[in-house]
């Protein structure tokens, strides 16, 4: 029994499947993260409006969702500037504002837009 709670402690405190919360914190005090790790980050009905997203990783991990549901995205860039580009694989931006933002060469694939699912990236 002791082995299971240690072995389920481990595997919930392992950071490798979530964002990166000092990445997290730059975007919450800066309203920026270039090329940050938000993949899994619980962003919806967050106001990111101007926030330099460029090259950020907003992408779905295995155990957690992008969640940008509802975020105000108005103004954002989460375009390329230089490889990799901003990954938005399997987020949800359901209800998300995203008036004039910057959204150029961004990945998707099962990403959830307000206006349907994207899939131009996904790999076969």
């Amino acid at each position: 029994m002791k082995k299971l709670i240690l072995i389920s402690a481990l595997l919930f405190s392992f950071n490798g499947w979530a964002y990166n919360e000092t990445d997290l914190a730059k975007l919450e005090a800066l309203n920026a993260c270039q090329g940050c790790d938000l993949s899994g980050a619980k962003l919806y009905d967050a106001n990111l409006s101007g926030a330099n997203l460029t090259n950020a990783n907003l992408s779905y991990s295995e155990f957690n969702d992008a969640n940008l549901s509802g975020a105000n995205l108005s103004g954002a860039d989460l375009s390329l500037a230089k490889l990799p580009k901003a990954n938005l694989s399997g987020a949800n931006l359901t209800d998300a504002i995203l008036k004039d933002a910057k959204l150029d060469e961004t990945i998707y694939c099962k990403t959830k837009m307000p206006w349907g699912e994207l899939n131009d990236d996904c790999e076969e």
